[in-house]
């Protein structure tokens, strides 16, 4: 009987295993999903319409990305940064995106700048309408899209998992209403792409970054319990 049921679900529904973990992956950066968040099957299932073996590949696919940890005989939660994982998250983005900086910049067209203004205009609507979810998502995408411009695929790679693990660590540690990023501080690195100062969007992306783990208590700990069902279901 479960069978036929779960098959007429799949049958109901085109969601495949990448739009889940994008829609989870989202749900992440916009701290709709808080680190130590249990993902139930079941749950996901409903939301997505799908059968248990799609949303078991998802889950595997959002583990291999470190977004989620699969716990054997406990099932899936949102992966949960500890203390030292916060800092070396922090080490690596100073050791990796300055240098993506340097990169963007040079290779930067004058298509790819007009892309960056429009961004940091979307970016100050959503702050100016109170739309945090939104400007949390849109802030986090400002830097994978340095690395898109950088046209390396390895550091972009990189700076979703790390900008992901920052939300992560910002949902778990952050004061109630700290967002990612300052977009005042996006400003000034469109600044210096505009005036092809190499040096100087490294600089700032170093501090943009310190500020950004300034914000943080690595002393708190906030959990919430979340409907899946009500965030996912359409």
């Amino acid at each position: 009987m479960s069978n036929v049921a779960e098959k007429s679900t799949v049958q109901s529904t085109n969601f495949g295993e990448n739009e889940i973990v994008e829609q989870i992956y989202d749900a992440v950066i916009e701290q709709q999903l808080r680190p130590g968040t249990k993902l139930s099957e079941s749950s996901l299932c409903e939301a997505f319409g799908v059968g248990r073996m799609r949303i078991r590949s998802a889950l595997l696919l959002l583990a291999s990305r470190n977004i989620v940890d699969l716990q054997s005989n406990r099932g899936a939660y949102i992966s949960t940064p500890t203390l030292e994982q916060a800092r070396q998250v922090f080490e690596a983005r100073r050791a990796i995106e300055p240098n993506i900086c340097r990169l963007a910049v040079e290779r930067a067209t004058e298509k790819h700048i007009a892309c960056l203004e429009d961004h940091l205009e979307n970016e100050r609507n959503a702050q100016e309408k109170g739309d945090r979810r939104q400007a949390i998502r849109l802030s986090g995408r400002f830097h994978v899209m340095l690395a898109e411009i950088a046209v390396n695929h390895v550091m972009k790679r990189m700076v979703k998992e790390l900008v992901t693990r920052t939300s992560l660590i910002i949902g778990m540690f952050g004061a109630p209403g700290t967002a990612n990023c300052h977009e005042d501080e996006h400003s000034l690195l469109l600044q210096a792409f505009k005036e092809r100062r190499q040096d100087e969007a490294a600089e700032l992306m170093i501090t943009h970054l310190n500020h950004i783990e300034m914000q943080i208590d690595l002393t708190s700990d906030r959990r919430e319990g979340v409907d899946l069902v009500k965030l996912f279901k359409n």
